[in-house]
């Protein structure tokens, strides 16, 4: 069939084939389609939807773009990954890879950068200086062998169909189609031919799904995907209203990340760390269940080990190993390495209350604005502007109290987007409920 014939196909609500869909991946791959076709078929799929069998044929094909990677014999069954669907202050990723890695596993961490209002794993790396997340094949292996992990970006070979789709589907209003969500992220998992693979799928108010629902229904089609190329596929449900820990913004998230790796991390990150890494741990069948699995996360935390592989993969991707050693180390000026905002303000609490969070929606915008993200792929972001949470989840406050600690250069944060962030803190008289809502097992 020729392209046309495809679109109209899905336009009219029919199922493509796996030669069909073949077909069409292809040609996107080659170049031999127009844009505004390959944006007609975005737009029928968005539309019409595509049913399981034709969401796995999508994403085995898109995966099969480009290069697979492949492995030693002897990582069979310990090669594994995490996926989050992007969140604010989200630097799960920096504590949970190394952790992984000190329980024996091997891991391959593709991550992403931040656009809109979401953080990206690659800008806070990037905030340390001399970490280089350009790795090729060969050299992601030569880490993982001699680490246990590293996290880069994704290289120019791999998934090769997918680069041409997700800027198409941002030009397109595409974005939020579940079937091309689910390609997107599952497709470059697989080509990192992973044993066991973990989503955190999040939900709430700074989540691209508000409810519990609609991302129970995308957690359900990823794993069914992931599953379906032969991967162990699991999934979190998490509540994404606030923050993850007290910091947001690239150099504050390394910082609360070192933090955390030794020994002294919020429990909202510890529980989302020792949940995942329990899951693949229990995936893999390195452990019998899931408290067991949760358990050995958090010894390899707080006992240090994790903190050797950070530094340790700090060094094999580039940073001195002085400026490593200095972050790694138990009493240590951070910003002596990495770079510290010209201004600091604090914002009181306007009332005696319960601190239950702040709408991270509503911080992120402003720290957006403020230069700490990027509106368009490409554009530079500024590693120094964040935020800092100075109270803690069910902490009883008093009116006065400073609350938040802005992190800022130029531009300064107006009168108007102070008032945003004051009007964005919540404060009750309840405790705050926990972030794990629900897991999806293979």
């Amino acid at each position: 069939m020729s392209i046309p014939d495809l679109i109209k196909t899905k336009r009219d609500g029919g199922a493509l084939t796996d030669e069909e869909i073949k077909t069409f991946i292809q040609a996107v791959t080659n170049k031999t389609i127009q844009d505004c076709q390959t944006g007609a078929m975005l737009m029928a799929i968005w539309q019409k939807g595509m049913n399981v069998m034709e969401t796995e044929t999508l994403t085995r094909e898109m995966m099969s773009s480009g290069e697979v990677m492949s492995w030693p014999k002897e990582w069979a069954g310990r090669v594994v990954d995490k996926h989050s669907t992007g969140g604010v202050g989200d630097k799960v990723s920096l504590v949970l890879a190394p952790a992984l890695a000190a329980c024996g596993c091997k891991v391959p961490m593709i991550s992403g950068r931040g656009l809109a209002h979401t953080g990206g794993t690659l800008d806070k790396l990037e905030s340390i200086p001399g970490f280089n997340i350009h790795q090729s094949a060969a050299q992601i292996q030569r880490i993982l062998d001699s680490v246990g992990c590293c996290i880069v970006g994704q290289t120019e070979t791999l998934v090769p169909a997918d680069r041409v789709l997700y800027a198409l589907r941002d030009a397109t209003s595409t974005v939020d189609s579940l079937p091309l969500i689910t390609g997107s992220i599952i497709s470059k998992k697989g080509a990192e031919s992973l044993s066991a693979l973990v989503l955190d799928v999040k939900f709430g108010k700074a989540a691209l799904y508000k409810d519990l629902e609609s991302a129970k229904e995308l957690a359900q089609s990823l794993v069914s995907a992931g599953n379906g190329l032969g991967m162990r596929t699991g999934a979190v449900l998490s509540c994404m209203d606030g923050t993850i820990g007290r910091c947001v913004g690239n150099s504050l998230e390394v910082i609360e990340s070192l933090e955390t790796l030794k020994g002294n991390g919020p429990e909202d990150l510890m529980e989302l760390v020792t949940t995942l890494g329990g899951m693949l741990l229990m995936m893999t069948g390195s452990v019998s269940d899931l408290s067991e699995g949760k358990k050995k996360i958090s010894e390899a935390v707080i006992g240090g080990a994790a903190l050797s592989k950070f530094q340790a993969m700090m060094e094999a991707q580039g940073v001195k190993e002085k400026d490593a050693q200095s972050l790694c180390s138990t009493h240590t000026d951070n910003y002596s390495v990495l770079r510290k905002a010209e201004h600091q303000i604090e914002l009181k609490t306007p009332a005696d209350g319960v601190f239950l969070g702040v709408d991270g929606l509503i911080l992120a915008e402003v720290l957006h604005k403020l230069g700490a993200g990027r509106s368009k792929a490409g554009e530079p972001v500024n590693h120094s502007v964040g935020a800092e949470l100075l109270v803690s989840l069910g902490q009883r406050v008093e009116r006065g109290v400073s609350w938040l600690r802005l992190h800022y250069e130029d531009p300064a944060p107006t009168p108007d987007q102070e008032s945003r962030l004051q009007n964005a803190l919540n404060l009750g008289s309840t405790q705050q409920h926990t972030l794990v809502k629900e897991l999806l097992l293979p």
